[in-house]
């Protein structure tokens, strides 16, 4: 794998990476690992209070922005005072997201606009909006953290799968599109992860089944092949590959554990 001196090529000071979803889980642990690589981070969620942890945790300097992503003007104000400050993001990790269940008979309409808005809507505002100052530097990375159910069906969250299908078109087409500018798109397909949103899911199955935490979080490892949760450094390595490796573009790169094979 390239070293972070390859990451990224002839743009001198501008390391600048935009994580959205960063206050826990992977996008803290994204930011943490782009600001030891070299990167001035801006740091984007709801909770100030989670992003000044992230912020503490990041070896460079950082830009705490809170934000909600549901708001349609949200990612051109952050991208907007990113550039204030440090000048256009040369990456763009857009992690927020969040999976909520219901039987498709009772899917209620809004939760699946809310899902389709969050995990698809929101990623593509903020591609939409970096994607012209990183064509105009010739050089951009484009991540988003999607999910292996952008890979396959799974029950019960038929506006969290469809969402993650979509924003792994939007990937692809955008990827397509940019091919000759210098700008690559993909994104990242991790199974279940060891977060607090895995540790939501099992307390719906807790709620839902009556099933003690250790059976329900059980379940939930067994989807994988491995046996085990997928770990955040696991998810974290693959985003920074989608950064070093220039080559790699419109791609879904599985962290799944054999889940997915293809």
């Amino acid at each position: 794998m390239p070293t972070s001196a390859d990451a990224s090529p002839a743009i001198g000071d501008r390391r600048v990476a935009l994580v959205t979803g960063a206050g826990r889980g992977i996008g803290r642990g994204v930011a943490v690992r782009l600001s030891r690589e070299g990167y001035r981070v801006a740091l984007t969620a709801r909770s100030e209070d989670e992003l000044r942890v992230t912020a503490d945790l990041c070896a460079g300097e950082t830009l705490v922005l809170t934000a909600d992503l549901l708001d349609p003007a949200a990612p051109d104000r952050l991208v907007d005072e990113v550039e204030q400050a440090w000048g256009p993001p040369s990456v763009l990790v857009a992690n927020a997201g969040e999976g909520l269940s219901a039987p498709i008979a009772r899917f209620p309409d809004d939760v699946w606009e809310r899902q389709l808005a969050l995990n698809l809507t929101a990623p593509f505002r903020c591609v939409r909006r970096v994607v012209p100052g990183m064509v105009d530097a010739g050089w951009g990375r484009l991540v988003v953290v999607a999910s292996v159910a952008a890979k396959r069906g799974e029950p019960y969250i038929a506006g969290y799968t469809a969402a993650k299908h979509g924003v792994l078109g939007l990937v692809r087409s955008v990827a397509a599109e940019l091919a000759r500018t210098g700008v690559t798109a993909n994104a990242v397909c991790p199974a279940y992860v060891d977060t607090a949103m895995t540790d939501g899911s099992v307390a719906t199955i807790v709620a839902q089944t009556g099933r003690s935490p250790e059976e329900a979080r059980r379940i939930l490892e067994r989807k994988q092949p491995i046996g085990r949760l997928i770990t955040v450094d696991e998810v974290v390595d693959a985003v920074w590959f989608c950064v070093v490796n220039g080559g790699v573009s419109g791609q879904g790169l599985n962290v799944d554990g054999g889940a997915v094979q293809g």
